[in-house]
């Protein structure tokens, strides 16, 4: 077995670093590190834990520029994607630490004959299964309510954004968190088994795929340990007769397209009402033509390259398995040729249940054009998946899309707009999207013991 990890830089193909996979000892090091960390940081003060979040936004925004780089380097996204990702996880530790100890206080039960309350306390260490599409984001939007909450959070990155993981670690030491509070473990995929029977982790949190997800539930559950599971997701962009088109087409490209369309939250299935069908289709294709694949450093650049190739070869055969199924190809649906694994933005139509394009997650620039009878049948259309993530309803009618976005089946409806995550408001799916909540207080509690205390005079 490979004793080291190489990553790679997907925009030329080269390899960046290779990065030590951590043996039995160095892995005991790291798990007593973790414990010893929790041991000090749940005693710290709320306030202290929320001005070391404030320290950290601070350190964020200092570094943008070299933090942005390293994420493009790794997994390819445009310089400027980076940048706001990086921005965005300083919005998210600042918000944190502004709003999060009044979520963490005692809470006070309507009970008459006693003192009641409940207190909200950290459960230990938490190891975090992270993927790679954004690699800070995806990380902290995790760690940072679970440390607040007076948790260690020990990192166990996707192999191909190494660099990004260690730079985190750096962000969290230079910000006045004790050592082990945060860590990062370079492990495969198998060690995860170990670590969750260690009795040093005490809960998991997984963003990844359903395989992966249901592995580490499996495993979780044996072991009587709490986890959450966001496991990525095809969310339906529904456009009803009634819509903005214009806006429509404008959101649905940032939808599918940002980030090389590897995004758990994007919109991947346009379900169309029949009437506007045409019409949207055909400026979607004239927006998606003006797209701009190359170099993700360079500001024209509108599409990176896709992470990894073998992710890139997934995808084509996603294209090609749904073209021999009947969908039609209006746009790209081809490999760029050259260094690189980047693919060409591409729209396909004609596509119904039991094709890739809509039963599977499609995880890069590929969208999806499905025609709906009307507003009834676009919504069944919807929750025809095995994923509930997310999902955007187009319509002038917001009393209508209120009423309609009671009917999807997903853990999150975004009316007249695109899905996004947002530290003030919680995150996350149902069915194989996954199980419980991310950011605001929902997320704050979900690693935390409930502790109810009674006090009689």
């Amino acid at each position: 077995m490979a004793t080291t990890v190489e990553t790679c830089n997907p925009t030329t193909g080269a390899v960046i670093a290779s990065y030590p996979l951590a043996d039995e000892s160095q892995t005991e090091t790291l798990l007593n590190e973790a414990q010893a960390g929790f041991h000090v940081w749940r005693d710290t003060p709320t306030a202290q834990r929320a001005h070391a979040l404030a320290n950290l936004a601070t350190y964020l925004e200092a570094n943008v520029e070299p933090l942005g780089r390293l994420i493009t380097t790794e997994m390819g996204k445009t310089l400027r994607e980076a940048r706001a990702e990086v921005n965005k996880c300083a919005n998210l530790a600042r918000w944190f630490s502004e709003h999060g100890p009044a979520m963490l206080a005692d809470e006070r039960a309507p009970v008459d004959e006693a003192e009641v309350y409940v207190s909200y306390l950290p459960l230990g260490v938490v190891l975090g299964v992270m993927p790679w599409n954004f690699p800070f984001w995806q990380a902290l939007r995790a760690a940072v309510p679970i440390v607040l909450g007076g948790n260690a959070f020990l990192l166990k990155h996707s192999p191909n954004v190494l660099g990004s993981a260690y730079a985190l670690l750096e962000a969290f030491e230079k910000s006045g968190f004790p050592r082990g509070a945060f860590g990062v473990i370079n492990a495969h995929g198998e060690a995860i088994d170990k670590l969750l029977n260690d009795p040093r982790i005490a809960a998991v949190t997984l963003t990844g795929s359903v395989g992966a997800g249901a592995s580490v539930a499996s495993l979780a559950g044996k072991a009587i340990k709490k986890s959450l599971l966001e496991l990525g997701g095809s969310d339906p962009f529904i456009v009803l007769a009634d819509a903005d088109l214009d806006a429509a087409v404008t959101n649905g490209i940032k939808a599918r397209f940002q980030n090389a369309g590897q995004v758990c939250l994007a919109g991947k299935r346009f379900i169309l009402e029949a009437s506007i069908a045409g019409e949207f289709i055909e400026k979607f294709v004239e927006a998606a033509r003006q797209l701009v694949v190359g170099d993700p450093m360079q500001d024209a650049t509108t599409i990176g390259p896709i992470a990894r190739a073998n992710l890139r070869e997934g995808l084509d055969k996603q294209v090609g398995t749904s073209i021999e199924r009947g969908a039609k190809l209006l746009l790209g649906g081809k490999k760029v040729a050259g260094p690189g694994f980047f693919y060409e933005p591409t729209v396909l139509t004609g596509v119904e249940p039991g094709m890739a394009a809509f039963d599977e997650e499609t995880f890069g620039p590929i969208a999806a054009m499905i025609t709906a009878r009307d507003a009834d049948d676009a919504v069944r259309l919807a929750n025809a998946s095995d994923f509930g993530l997310g999902g955007a309803l187009w319509t002038r009618d917001l009393a209508r899309g209120r009423a309609l976005a009671r009917r999807l089946e997903t853990g999150g409806v975004f009316i007249n707009g695109y899905t996004a995550s947002d530290p003030r408001a919680p995150v996350g799916g149902i069915k194989h999207s996954g199980y419980g909540r991310e950011l605001s207080h929902f997320g704050l509690r979900e690693f935390v013991n409930a502790q109810t205390v009674w006090v009689k005079p």
